[in-house]
C-alpha cells in the first residue's frame, strides 16, 4: 500500500456500489512514482502506459496494479466480474456491493425484530469501509450455531440494513462473550482483505482495562508465555510449552487492598489470552472463576476493551477508538476503591 501521505484520498469519492477515482489525480500519483521490481518486469519499459477512452479494463488493471493503490487480488477478482470501468476520465470500481439479504443468513435474522433481552451495542465508529461497535457484556460476537439470535454480528447487520446499505460486514477480531468493548469490522472486501492484513501484520493496537485479584509485584511488564488447550477441561485454556505463541504488556493504574486495576495491550489474540496470562501470574481476573477468580463483586471477569488503534483501510491513516467505561465495570472499581491503598 503506497504511503497515505502522498495521495488526496478525498478525491477518491463514493457513487452507489462504485469507488470513482478521478484519472488526473491518478495520474498525478503516476508521475511521481515508479513501478515496482516485479510490475517493471511485467513492462519492460518500465513506464506507465496511458489511459485513454476506450481503454480496456485489463488495460486499466494493469495500470492500477502498478501504482501500488490496491491489492493484486482484489484488483483481480473485480476484472473477473466487470467491477473495473473508465467512463469520463474517471476509473470507477465496483467496491460497496450490497449483501442478498434474502439468502445471506446473518441479514435473514437481521431482518426479524430484535429479541426482548437484546442488549444494544452503541457505533463508535462508522464510515463506508469500516464500523466500530461497543460490545455489551453477555453478547456474543458472532453465533456458536446456526440460527443463533442476540449477536454483535446481527447487530452490525441489522444497523446497516436500517441504514440503507446492507454491505457483507465481518467482523476482523473477537472479543469473548462477557468481555466488553470495541469490535471492528469490514464492511467490503477490500476493507476486509486491508484489516485482516494489519492483524497478520500486528498493526492493529487492542488496549484493554482489567481488575485482577491481589496486588502486583511489579508495576509493569510483559508475560510472553505459549497458551493451548487445557486438555482436562474444554472451555479452558493453559500455559503451555506445546501451545501458540502469546505475548501481552501490562501495566498496573491503581492498587486497592486486595485487589489491582491494570491496563494491558495485546501482541497476539490467543483465546482467553488476558485471562489466562494474568492467572498464570497468581493474579486472575476479579469474577473469573473459570480461571480461579473471586465472584463476590462479580459474575463474569472483570475485563473490557479501552481502545483499538488501527490504520484506515482505504487511506492507511491510524484511526483511534475509545470505548466508554460500563457502568458495571466502574461500579466494581468504585467498590473495590473504598479500601485503596493510601
Amino acid at each position: 500500500m503506497r504511503e497515505s501521505g502522498k495521495i488526496d484520498w478525498e478525491q477518491f469519492r463514493r457513487s452507489g456500489e462504485w469507488l470513482e477515482l478521478p484519472l488526473e489525480t491518478l495520474e498525478g500519483i503516476a508521475s511521481t512514482s515508479s513501478m515496482s521490481e516485479s510490475e517493471a518486469e511485467r513492462d519492460s519499459s518500465a513506464e506507465l502506459p496511458a489511459l485513454r477512452a476506450g481503454s480496456h479494463p485489463h488495460h486499466v488493471r494493469q495500470w492500477l496494479l502498478a501504482l501500488s493503490l490496491f491489492p493484486e487480488k482484489w484488483m483481480n477478482r473485480l476484472f473477473s466480474v466487470r467491477g473495473i470501468q473508465f467512463v469520463d476520465g474517471v476509473i470507477r470500481l465496483r467496491t460497496f456491493l450490497h449483501a442478498d439479504v434474502e439468502k445471506e443468513p446473518i441479514y435473514r435474522l437481521a431482518k426479524l425484530p430484535p429479541g426482548s433481552t437484546e442488549r444494544a451495542a452503541s457505533v463508535l465508529f462508522e464510515d463506508d469501509w469500516c464500523l466500530v461497535l461497543d460490545k455489551p457484556s453477555g453478547m456474543p460476537v458472532h453465533p456458536s450455531a446456526a440460527g443463533q439470535r442476540g449477536t454483535l454480528d446481527e447487530a452490525a447487520a441489522r444497523h446497516c440494513l436500517m441504514n440503507g446499505d446492507p454491505q457483507s460486514v465481518k467482523h476482523i477480531h473477537r472479543l469473548d462473550d462477557d468481555t466488553s468493548g470495541p469490535v471492528l469490522y469490514a464492511k467490503n472486501d477490500l476493507a476486509q482483505q486491508r484489516l485482516d492484513a494489519a492483524m497478520r501484520q500486528k498493526t492493529i493496537e487492542r488496549h484493554y482495562a482489567a481488575i485482577v485479584q491481589g496486588k502486583l509485584l511489579r508495576r509493569r511488564g510483559t508475560i510472553d508465555e505459549p497458551i493451548g488447550k487445557d486438555r482436562h477441561h474444554g472451555a479452558r485454556r493453559r500455559v503451555s510449552n506445546t501451545g501458540d505463541h502469546a505475548v501481552t504488556h501490562y501495566e498496573v493504574v491503581e492498587a486497592y487492598r486486595t485487589a489491582s486495576l491494570v491496563r494491558l495491550q495485546l501482541e497476539t489474540g490467543r483465546t482467553h489470552q488476558i485471562r489466562v496470562h494474568m492467572s498464570h501470574l497468581g493474579h486472575p481476573l476479579v469474577g473469573d472463576t473459570l480461571y480461579g477468580g473471586s465472584s463476590r463483586y462479580l459474575n463474569h471477569q472483570a475485563l473490557r476493551g479501552e481502545l483499538l488503534v488501527f490504520p484506515h483501510p482505504l487511506t492507511g491513516a491510524p484511526v483511534t477508538v475509545a470505548a466508554p467505561e460500563p457502568q458495571w465495570f466502574a461500579k466494581v472499581r468504585e467498590e473495590l476503591g473504598a479500601h485503596k491503598n493510601s
